[in-house]
């Protein structure tokens, strides 16, 4: 099936952000998790991007999804700010893992200390809170989480007290981390995310004028590909503009990269969820996001 443009719209705030997809181990369905961003409140400057949940949306094909709900993250008192969740899933202790960003509050601007948390769940629906993980700076978001061949647990985020960088982390259970230092250098970025795809381990980062591309063969030294991806506005609905904090789901050999947009000018605060498939071009990592990909994950 051809995806539609836009992929999904968070119909109760209309500014669906951050987004990444899992596949359920149980059922097989997949579900979408995003900062719920409430678009569509008469709040002052960007205080519609505080006070947000997680949503969760679900499909069976990954090509139509439907709103499920949001999830109750709260350990203590507040109105408070849940941004960006990582979910991965642990298959000796049958459980699902999520670091998610976290800011107590609400601001008007981009400010606020923020912290990691971690939760479990063993059924994407219902989470407990284990605790906050400890880097040694006040102002961490935007986790990913992938499993080295060595069994590592590796964990890259952005520190925006380094210039927000993408730093990293590694674990061997989930629960305990250890700071390693940063993984790129060469600019600020935001929401980074690791995948493996055609025999290379690839890092991708929103870099605020497309994403930025890192490709490395043991996924310890990554190195940076010239220019960008997602960064050229399309013709598709809800489309035109780069592509902002994306996820890549890799499916029976494929690569599709989930990402937000904000298609109305005169209404900024409005966020949309797109897909468009990446591929590989003499090596070189590319995404055509004009084309709307063909996908039936349930095949």
């Amino acid at each position: 099936m051809i995806v539609p443009s836009p992929l999904y719209k968070d119909p109760i705030f209309n500014g669906a952000a951050d987004p990444m997809i899992i596949r359920k181990e149980s059922d097989g369905l997949y579900y979408m998790f995003y900062t719920q961003r409430r678009a569509n409140q008469q709040v002052e400057n960007v205080s519609f991007a505080y006070g947000t949940a997680i949503g969760v949306a679900e499909s069976a094909d990954g090509a139509r999804w439907h709103y499920r709900g949001a999830l109750d993250l709260n350990f203590e008192f507040g109105h408070n700010t849940f941004w960006a969740p990582e979910i991965v899933y642990s298959p000796e202790e049958k459980l699902y893992h999520m670091y998610v960003s976290y800011i107590v509050g609400v601001y008007q601007d981009w400010s606020g200390n923020a912290s990691i948390e971690h939760y479990t769940s063993p059924d994407l629906f219902y989470w407990d809170h284990i605790g906050s993980l400890q880097f040694g700076s006040a102002r961490i978001i935007d986790p990913c989480c992938f499993r080295l061949p060595s069994g590592i647990w590796r964990m890259w985020y952005k520190d925006e007290r380094q210039n927000s960088v993408t730093c990293y982390a590694d674990s061997m259970d989930l629960y305990s981390w250890e700071y390693r230092g940063k993984a790129t250098w060469d600019q600020s970025q935001e929401g980074p995310n690791v995948f493996f795809f055609g025999g290379k381990y690839w890092l991708i980062a929103d870099a605020w004028a497309g994403q930025a591309v890192y490709f490395s063969d043991d996924g310890e030294h990554f190195t940076r590909q010239p220019g960008y991806i997602l960064d050229k506005p399309t013709d598709r609905t809800d489309d035109g503009s780069r592509g902002g904090h994306a996820d890549v789901f890799v499916h029976g050999g494929r690569a599709f990269a989930v990402y937000f947009t904000h298609p109305d000018p005169s209404d900024p605060p409005r966020s949309a969820i797109q897909m468009a498939e990446l591929t590989l071009e003499n090596g070189v990592l590319c995404c055509h996001k004009e084309i709307a990909p063909d996908v039936c994950w349930n095949a």
